[in-house]
């Protein structure tokens, strides 16, 4: 007997996914033995839900944008017991639904979901905090910060590069230093971004090479002097490029330990929570995850 939880957020971006929930239900029910739909009323009610549920049920689905899957994921990976996780794209970036394959239209998102492949994927862990895209710093946060809630819900992913755009020509350096294994940094910064997924705002501008399943993390430091080169790249979708020029760091690794002074807001897979200084690790195949069909195995 497969139990199958979905949570809704009610509040999510595409009112099209939330129209459609009873048909979402309904489907699931065509392939598990029992569905059960909860919706979240406030931020953080998704996480208690999973406190109260993931011991009795075998897939966790959630129906929501990034923060849902945020809270929901975290919520997960705290936990000893994981269900499997499924989602439901429904927000306006859905970076983590495209990383895995899955479609963005919810009733063929759905589809997939029936078809119960399943994958183990890494996660980042910074202190107590698990992230599944990225964690950032400097321009990455402030372009977040900088996006106007009605741009976002008028103009979708366009509000993103909006802000991009508007907080490049301000940017604010700080002093960085970064320790691991693999390199050391230490110097004036405008932006460092950790990514675990390649997807960034709903594209794949700076790691569209990055894999899920490798065990490692990819690290991009843009210094003050690189901002030109940097924008240019962000805007042609090619961070590849980065290893050829001297001002922009490209390294990967397992694990890193980040100060910066002033201290920095990090944006850990759009939520902004905590400050540096911080700790990050990846923790491998430690989250199972339905996928879509161009997922690997």
């Amino acid at each position: 007997m497969t139990r199958v939880a979905l949570i809704l957020n009610p509040k999510a971006g595409n009112v099209k996914m939330v129209d459609q929930i009873d048909t979402i239900q309904n489907k699931l029910k065509e392939k598990f033995d029992e569905v059960k739909l909860y919706k979240t009323d406030y931020k953080g009610h998704g996480a208690e839900l999973i406190d109260q549920i993931a011991d009795h049920v075998d897939i966790i689905i959630g129906a929501g944008g990034d923060g849902t899957i945020y809270e929901l994921a975290n919520a997960l990976c705290q936990r000893e017991k994981r269900p499997a996780f499924g989602i439901i794209p429904g927000g306006t970036a859905n970076d983590f639904s495209r990383a895995i394959g899955i479609n963005q239209n919810p009733l063929q998102a759905v589809e997939q979901l029936l078809q119960d492949n399943r994958s183990t994927i890494d996660v980042g862990c910074s202190n107590d905090e698990y992230f599944l895209n990225f964690w950032g710093i400097g321009l990455i946060t402030q372009a977040s910060e900088n996006i106007n809630p009605d741009t976002k819900e008028v103009l979708g992913r366009l509000s993103y590069y909006i802000s991009t755009a508007q907080t490049v020509n301000n940017p604010e350096p700080f002093h960085l230093k970064v320790e691991s294994d693999e390199k050391s940094f230490e110097g004036e910064a405008v932006m460092m971004i950790v990514g675990n997924g390649p997807f960034t705002g709903g594209i794949q501008a700076f790691f569209p090479e990055n894999n899920l399943q490798d065990g490692k993390f990819d690290v991009l430091i843009i210094k003050q002097s690189s901002l030109p080169t940097f924008w240019s790249i962000f805007q042609s979708k090619i961070m590849k490029e980065s290893r050829f020029n001297e001002d922009i760091i490209h390294f990967q690794t397992k694990s890193l330990r980040i100060s910066a002074e002033p201290e920095q807001n990090i944006d850990c897979d759009g939520e902004r929570h905590h400050t540096t200084p911080s700790s990050l690790e990846v923790v491998p195949n430690y989250l199972t995850v339905l996928t879509g069909d161009q997922f690997p195995e």
